[in-house]
């Protein structure tokens, strides 16, 4: 594993627009929380963190710096103005967004080199990366890479991404892992359900929690919250899980025009 540990359950935060439903995650036991320059919502979750009584030291807070900004001056300034508005001395998941648009691998990540010699990032991300621009990356980095973010879910099953982590100790972190709600219309997700007498989210997510070194940050709110969570202590058996490697739907939920931005994208199965 990964000489960092990573929750496996996360909270997204895309679309949050009130401190209180990251209060909510964290009383309720969510210990990793990912936001981004994108969201246009740090003060927000930064709002909730502290709001929240659990000590900042138990929890793990990511944000990403959006492509634009991924020229070296950018990154140190718009990183600098991230850290403000979460109210955060450190961030302990800084990732590249998208390998796109400003991106230069050498220019890019030495500066996050820089942040991490600094103290200001405490492990680098990388999200939207082939396993080449993986390769790459990490070549040229000194910081620990912790995690890469795509899009994971029962119907985008990423396996060439999840040995790739397994190989090199670090996680793969599945955003929109129920698929922006599509899983709740997929039969053999709702019949294992069904069984157990869980939600399709819950039997969702505990497919992917079955697998080494993957995390997910399933966004929620109200009792989707606490229901997200209870995936982590749901068991499924090998032929429930054999069942679900084996749904050949793909669905995508990424933007069609970001997703022509990289050359063999890892979400495109």
């Amino acid at each position: 594993m990964p000489a960092r540990e990573l929750p496996r359950l996360g909270f997204g935060t895309v679309g949050i627009t009130d401190p209180s439903t990251v209060e909510t995650a964290l009383e309720i036991g969510y210990r990793h929380i990912d936001t981004a320059q994108w969201y246009e919502n740090e003060a927000v979750v930064g709002d909730g963190i502290r709001q929240s009584s659990i000590p900042r030291e138990e929890v793990t807070v990511a944000t990403k710096v959006l492509p634009e900004n991924l020229g070296a001056s950018d990154v140190r300034r718009t990183t600098e103005e991230s850290l403000e508005r979460l109210g955060l001395d450190a961030t302990d998941v800084l990732y590249v967004h998208w390998p796109t648009n400003a991106y230069d691998p050498e220019e890019t990540l030495s500066a996050f080199d820089e942040l991490y010699e600094e103290g200001k990032i405490r492990s680098v991300g990388l999200s939207n990366f082939t396993p080449a621009l993986l390769d790459e990356a990490r070549e040229i980095l000194d910081a620990p890479v912790l995690a890469t973010q795509v899009e994971m879910h029962p119907m985008l099953h990423q396996d060439e991404l999840v040995e790739y982590v397994q190989q090199a100790d670090m996680y793969l972190v599945a955003y929109s892992p129920l698929a922006q709600g599509a899983v709740f219309d997929e039969p053999v997700l709702q019949e294992i359900a069904a069984s157990h007498g869980v939600s399709v989210a819950q039997v969702s997510l505990a497919w992917l929690f079955s697998k080494e070194n993957v995390a997910a940050i399933p966004k929620a709110s109200g009792d989707h919250i606490p229901d997200n969570y209870d995936a982590l202590t749901l068991e499924l058996t090998d032929d429930e899980l054999a069942r679900i490697d084996g749904i050949e739907r793909v669905v995508r939920t990424v933007n069609p025009a970001e997703e022509e931005k990289v050359d063999s994208t890892p979400w495109a199965e």
